[in-house]
């Protein structure tokens, strides 16, 4: 008997907006604050992109107004929060990814007040471009944010990525800064301002950034490494086997694998915890495709399918929560079964497997293989 074809599911707006408001009042969106958030999605009645996007970012213009205003004055300090709550919901306007024009013109807003208010971040952030001998189609460039520490000579670097709906501006640096590591924050292939989408050779991507790292006198090459964070951990799991020699270590925080990829997952993971659009905001960063071209396409990405996860890999932490409902903690077991041994922390929790202790635990893992 043929298999049933997938329906794609559109998930109720007063579902999603109960989903949103529970992330808000964990302090899931840096930088904002509940009523606020919860006073746009009671004026919103529905999921449409643009209107979406409109409605946040008329709450976000009064906060870069007010920073430009405390700018003005000498009051950086003020300025730096009010750009920063721009930026926060400019953010919360192009979510979960930047697939409309308001979405994208709500994204390019985002990233100039978050830029603006890292004026007076201490060390100082800076915006690099790295060039990119991309395809036709593709970018020519890979932007990033660098940041590093006081500490004289050459310093170990800690590569950071988020994933579908987490960009570079999302990437926190400051505790690694403290233990003397420099962090260079991306976007994840097919996000943000990355240059390629995220189908199966987006390796080439970081092979430029790996270039660029080995290149520069302020860092250690033999000492970098890499991280990434939800859909951005795939890449991490990826690199540590297939591009072993250029990495220290790695981490797979809340990644996928195989099992995600399967149409039996897909059909599960669109009515789990993620809030809204999970299959369309994958295809858009894997393949800028539709549900259906995600349902068809995506077991192409397996590692498995690949043949990637038998080959010898760099020391490779995997964490996640053994309750994730937007990718399968079974992605986890399978890296764990396959080639070199790994690190693993899986608390009882849902996607990411936050708890207080799961940043430190990260944190205390790669500064121990860096050294530092």
């Amino acid at each position: 008997m043929a298999a049933q074809p997938i329906v794609r599911y559109v998930r109720p707006y007063a579902e999603a907006k109960a989903n949103m408001l529970e992330r808000a009042r964990k302090g899931s969106f840096e930088f904002t604050e509940y009523a606020v958030v919860a006073g746009v999605l009671d004026r919103l009645t529905s999921l449409d992109r643009d209107p979406w996007a409109a409605a946040f970012m008329e709450v976000a213009r009064p906060y870069e107004e007010r920073a430009q205003a405390a700018e003005a004055r000498g009051d950086t300090a003020a300025a730096q929060q009010d750009y920063l709550r721009a930026y926060a919901y400019y953010r919360l306007g192009r979510y979960p990814t930047t697939n409309s024009p308001g979405r994208r013109t709500s994204y390019m807003k985002s990233v100039e007040n978050y830029l603006k208010a890292a004026r007076y971040f201490d060390p100082p952030l800076e915006r690099v471009e790295i060039p990119f001998a991309g395809r036709p189609g593709e970018g020519d460039r890979i932007v990033g944010y660098y940041r590093r520490p006081t500490t004289a000579g050459r310093v170990p670097i800690l590569l950071a990525w988020g994933g579908i709906d987490g960009y570079k501006e999302d990437r926190r640096a400051d505790a690694y800064l403290a233990r003397g590591i420099a962090v260079l924050a991306l976007d994840n292939a097919g996000v943000g301002e990355a240059p390629i989408k995220g189908a199966d050779d987006a390796d080439r991507m970081w092979d430029t950034i790996f270039d660029w790292v080995a290149a520069r006198d302020d860092v250690d090459p033999a000492r970098v490494a890499i991280m990434g964070a939800s859909t951005g951990g795939y890449w991490a799991a990826k690199l540590a086997h297939t591009r072993r020699d250029r990495v220290r270590c790695a981490v797979d925080h809340g990644g996928c694998t195989h099992y995600t990829f399967t149409p039996e997952w897909i059909e599960k993971a669109q009515h789990g915890e993620y809030a809204f659009e999970l299959a369309e905001t994958l295809s858009y960063a894997f393949l800028r495709g539709s549900f259906e071209d995600w349902v068809e396409q995506s077991p192409k990405l397996s590692l498995l399918t690949q043949g990637v996860l038998d080959q010898p890999c760099a020391p490779l932490l995997l964490v996640n929560g053994t309750q994730d409902s937007i990718f399968p903690i079974e992605d986890m077991y399978l890296l764990l079964e396959h080639g070199d041994p790994k690190w693993g922390y899986f608390p009882p929790v849902g996607h990411m497997g936050n708890t207080p202790r799961t940043p430190g635990v990260i944190l205390d893992w790669v500064c121990g293989q860096l050294g530092v």
